[in-house]
């Protein structure tokens, strides 16, 4: 239960990442400062957590073991994550944002052969590739068709180029995210803990939002101030305090992919969160009808797959231990 305390509570503060871009975007900012400056503002925060919590050296001495592997995934977890998902925000609003995001569950779940899950027995241990979970996936259509619901209400209202680059970036983000945040697990060997891990990963990226950073001031010039302290916002709300609540989350259930899907599935309140507060803060109008019964269908799906993780994870149990008791 508290993996899915914690993943809720990430999802929440996930939000202000849509609400705040959707602003920026609203007051003239570039897509390029808001997924630039949160990364580079995250950094002397974690590096303070960390520094004081005594956990600097250990994670210095874990990246130089897989220098690669760590630029490599911090890339695809963090830069590929969400640098599209700025870039969407100039194309469509933050909720509909929030809930094409919602794919990511459906990716997660597609992405299970690349992943390999250890069985400790009496005399050695087994090591298989996981398994894409059928009928988890078959409930995860119903996120799908959600998807497609606001999608299509959207498309009423803009070309299909314009919603092209709202939504194919955002499926980019979806794969990307699980995707880096999954392999960074692997190789951590849950060796350190989120703030390790999270600031590892912004270290790791750096060289990426150096560059976006550089070609920011030579074609559109320096950020207003504005959104420098908006950036600022998104850095400490979503990039420390909603990626270590759900790195927490994930850490507790890394051994066990039916759980792992659960604790993912609860990003899908996001859309919720973001919905609420551009309604609130920046006077949205109310979704329409077809698009609010999309929304609907990816908050029922993401409860229904929650539930079948569940119920996998008992089944996964149990098969592991007849085949122990063999």
């Amino acid at each position: 239960m508290k993996p899915i305390v914690l993943g809720l509570a990430g999802a929440m503060f996930f939000a202000v990442t849509f609400i705040v871009n959707s602003l920026m975007e609203a007051q003239g900012g570039h897509w390029i400062w808001s997924a630039s400056l949160r990364y580079l503002f995250m950094i002397p925060f974690l590096l303070l957590i960390v520094i004081i919590r005594g956990n600097l050296y250990p994670l210095f001495k874990e990246m130089k073991k897989h220098k690669i592997k760590w630029i490599v995934w911090s890339f695809v977890g963090f830069g590929l994550f969400y640098a599209p998902l700025c870039f969407a925000a100039a194309h469509s609003p933050g909720w509909l944002i929030a809930g094409t995001w919602q794919f990511t569950i459906i990716a997660g779940t597609l992405m299970a052969p690349l992943f390999f899950v250890r069985v400790s027995t009496a005399d050695h241990i087994l090591t298989h590739r996981q398994r894409i979970p059928i009928k988890g996936l078959l409930f995860s259509t119903i996120i799908l068709a959600g998807i497609a619901l606001i999608q299509l209400d959207h498309l009423a209202n803009v070309s299909i180029s314009r919603l092209l680059l709202g939504l194919v970036p955002v499926l980019i983000a979806a794969f990307a995210y699980p995707l880096g945040n999954r392999k960074m697990m692997e190789v951590c060997e849950g060796k350190l803990d989120a703030y390790q891990r999270v600031l590892g990963m912004t270290i790791a990226s750096l060289p990426l939002w150096l560059v976006l950073s550089i070609y920011g001031v030579l074609t559109t010039g320096l950020p207003s101030n504005s959104q420098a302290y908006q950036s600022l916002i998104v850095a400490i709300s979503s990039g420390i305090i909603a990626t270590v609540l759900f790195f927490m989350a994930t850490d507790m259930v890394r051994t066990s992919m039916p759980k792992l899907a659960a604790v993912e599935a609860t990003q899908s309140m996001e859309v919720i969160f973001a919905l609420i507060g551009e309604f609130l803060l920046l006077g949205i109008a109310f979704p329409s009808p077809t698009a609010f019964a999309g929304l609907t269908l990816v908050i029922l799906g993401m409860v229904i797959h929650s539930f079948a993780s569940s119920h996998g994870q008992k089944l996964e149990k149990e098969k592991s231990a007849m085949h122990i008791n063999a």
